[in-house]
């Protein structure tokens, strides 16, 4: 029998507050989609006001800006998937493997390697970018199947946190019932651990998705500008002759960018919460 729920005057007051606030985090999106509907001089003279039948420019913003310039965005739309769901499986496979190892195996090592990949998430990328850029060119990292061994080393201390967080509060007989059966270290990562780990793998890969889709100065400080572009670095160049910028299409790029992050989120958003709140308390 579900138990009955008791609302008080302070959960309706934070229920009206943090609806208030959410109004204040959505409006930057709601501006992007009426502008993105917009003639370019309308959105110029007035960003804040709806379309209206002079202003109102349809779905026009939105071919603009498949087909500007000789760079189509389905081909920076494909770099960038590219890289995102290499980089995350990337992520999520190698950091996995050493947050079992790092949780599994107590000694001075497996503490020092954990505490580095912790240390790397308080370093400042501006502290990192010019020696990175010059490595990656000349590890030849600087196109869309290389890059995610640099979305590896960047995203590598908040999954590791995550993971080990959530390994230590697996019970240890599971494996130890694995081995007496038979099963290396291997067979009982795949098939023992990694099955448990779901919590933690999809929130980690949401929030690694998140990031580096939306990403604009790793990928282009490190790749090839002339053959690559991912989305954020698109949006930059949808300039035409002489300076002049379509902010039209400039912000239907943007929807059509955010709109799969969005509906991502909006699906997996209740997995985030229990994988982090799972990694953080456990163990």
């Amino acid at each position: 029998m579900k138990e009955k729920v008791t609302y008080t005057k302070s959960s309706y007051f934070l229920t009206v507050l943090f609806s208030l606030l959410s109004l204040v985090w959505l409006f930057p999106i709601f501006e992007v989609v009426i502008n993105s509907l917009k003639r370019n001089g309308a959105i110029n003279a007035n960003p804040f006001a709806l379309p209206d039948a002079d202003s109102f420019f349809g779905l026009s913003n939105y071919v603009t800006g498949l087909t500007f310039g000789n760079y189509p965005f389905l081909n920076s739309a494909a770099y960038s998937l590219i890289i995102t769901v290499l980089s995350t499986f990337l992520i999520l496979l190698c950091c996995s493997m050493t947050a079992w190892y790092i949780a599994r195996v107590d000694n001075t090592f497996a503490r020092i390697f954990y505490y580095l990949c912790t240390f790397s998430m308080i370093v400042p990328f501006q502290m990192v970018m010019f020696t990175l850029s010059f490595t990656a060119d000349r590890l030849k990292l600087n196109t869309p199947f290389t890059i995610p061994i640099v979305y590896l080393g960047f995203g590598a201390g908040l999954a590791i946190f995550m993971f080990v967080g959530f390994v230590k509060g697996l019970p240890l007989e599971i494996e130890e019932a694995a081995a007496i059966d038979g099963c290396g270290p291997v067979r009982t990562f795949f098939w023992v651990v990694l099955p448990m780990l779901k919590p933690t793998l999809i929130s980690v890969g949401i929030l690694e998705v998140m990031w580096i889709w939306n990403d604009y100065l790793l990928p282009y400080l490190v790749l090839d500008q002339t053959k690559y572009k991912t989305i954020p670095i698109h949006v930059q160049y949808l300039k035409g002759s002489y300076g002049a910028v379509d902010l039209g299409a400039i912000m239907a790029v943007i929807m059509m960018s955010i709109l799969p992050i969005i509906i991502l989120y909006l699906f997996c958003q209740k997995h985030i919460i229990k994988g982090v709140a799972a990694g953080a308390v456990k163990g």
